[in-house]
């Protein structure tokens, strides 16, 4: 059973901030709602009322809500049309789908005096003879119902029926009040019986607001027992690492990648395609010496290297124009053999360092069966290069032309500068 709780309320006066007291519209319908309370009391500013597709069985609780224009109390059980003498405003009632069978209780709205719109519709009431006559003349201030506007004509018709009509109409309302009263005891003596017959859901029965209430409680204890099932059938945690201690592959973004050792074999390459407009916040990078881990918005790509890495020299990049993520990890092998190579070839120096005064000492000796231009002295060759700097380029002196045979020197003409 569920009730009428502050909590709810203040989760659907949510439009409000959440404030009861200034209230002025609510909707609590399809909440499994049994009955009405609290509202009278927290919401006095009350104007629209929302309570369709609830169980309520009867209306009580609201006669404080003063200025109440529109209660919707749709499919729900009610009964007997009862308890709203005090909601002074009220201008429209919609009572759809009920189960309301004793036509005379639409007399107890006679004090809404300003009740326009009545809706009726789907009640056992509205089979009985002389329906619409009744109510319109039972309730003159009615302009509309069940959604067809009264006329004039209508009105003085229904007037002149109605000593008629109300006799008949009572009649009406004492069997249907039997027939209820042999469904309540009906079903009451037969419970037993149903609740052991496994078939009973697959024959018809009549529609009561007892077996409403127990067609919603097999629902709602299906839909308990289907969650329960989901539950259990739920996925198993993905598990990352072994219990030996080995990772594991997985692509739960699912995304394309790349996964290879560079040319000079000095690095392993991993290129991954991520979503070009993706935003790097999104993206996390773990690299470990066996394995490598990317969380894609929170989704975990881990893959396994086929060499160990050098974690804290690796790198990650992202293309601008793709998008795409590229971390490059260089290889622990080759950087180990490259610190090789570069202190071997330290030692090769230090060693030539280290050989060369002896070699220059040992030229100053004359040794047999060596000629002695053939070493190298390596000491000399900022001398040689001094005295090679030093050194000038020959050039020829200049040479005068003859003149030739039929050249005249003529004194007026001036020298050329």
């Amino acid at each position: 059973m569920v009730f009428i709780t502050e909590s709810l309320i203040r989760k659907r006066a949510e439009h409000n901030e959440g404030q009861l007291s200034t209230l002025e519209e609510v909707s609590l319908h399809q909440q499994d709602i049994e009955k009405i309370e609290h509202l009278d009391k927290w919401c006095r500013e009350l104007r629209i009322l929302y309570l369709q597709s609830n169980l309520i069985s009867k209306i009580e609780n609201v006669s404080r809500l003063k200025n109440l224009e529109y209660l919707n109390l749709a499919l729900n059980n009610i009964e007997y049309i009862e308890n709203l003498s005090g909601c002074e405003s009220l201008n429209k009632l919609d009572l759809t789908l009920n189960f309301i069978g004793i036509l005379s209780s639409v007399e107890n709205l006679r004090d809404n005096i300003h009740l326009a719109d009545l809706y009726l519709t789907g009640n056992p009431c509205v089979d009985h003879e002389g329906y619409r006559d009744y109510v319109i003349a039972t309730l003159p201030q009615l302009q509309r119902l069940d959604g067809n506007e009264i006329t004039k004509t209508e009105r003085i018709l229904a007037l002149q029926k109605y000593d008629k009509i109300s006799k008949r109409i009572e009649e009406l309302d004492q069997q249907y009040a039997e027939k209820r009263k042999n469904q309540v005891n009906e079903y009451a003596r037969t419970k037993q019986e149903r609740d052991a017959d496994e078939n009973y859901w697959e024959r018809r029965s009549e529609y009561t607001p007892e077996s409403r209430i127990e067609t919603h409680e097999s629902l709602k204890k299906k839909r308990e027992r289907e969650s329960k099932e989901t539950k259990s059938e739920s996925k198993p945690v993905r598990q990352y690492i072994g219990d030996d201690g080995r990772p594991f592959n997985c692509n739960e973004p699912k995304v394309d990648f790349k996964l290879y050792e560079s040319d000079d074999d000095q690095y392993i390459i991993l290129d991954i395609a991520v979503f070009r407009h993706m935003d790097t916040s999104l993206i996390d990078v773990d690299v470990q010496p066996t394995y490598i881990r990317v969380t894609i918005k929170g989704k975990i790509l881990q893959l396994v290297l086929s060499e160990e890495v050098n974690t804290t020299l690796s790198v990650a990049e992202r293309s601008k124009t793709t998008g795409h993520l590229v971390i490059k990890m260089p290889k622990v092998k080759e950087s180990n053999t490259s610190i090789e190579i570069k202190s071997q070839i330290e030692n090769k120096i230090q060693d030539k360092k280290s050989t060369t005064p002896s070699s220059a000492k040992s030229s100053t000796y004359l040794e047999l069966g060596k000629d002695p231009s053939s070493t190298v002295d390596y000491t000399q060759i900022v001398n040689q290069n001094k005295k090679n700097s030093q050194l000038k380029p020959k050039t020829n002196p200049p040479k005068e032309r003859e003149n030739s045979s039929d050249f005249i020197d003529d004194p007026d003409v001036p020298p050329l500068i």
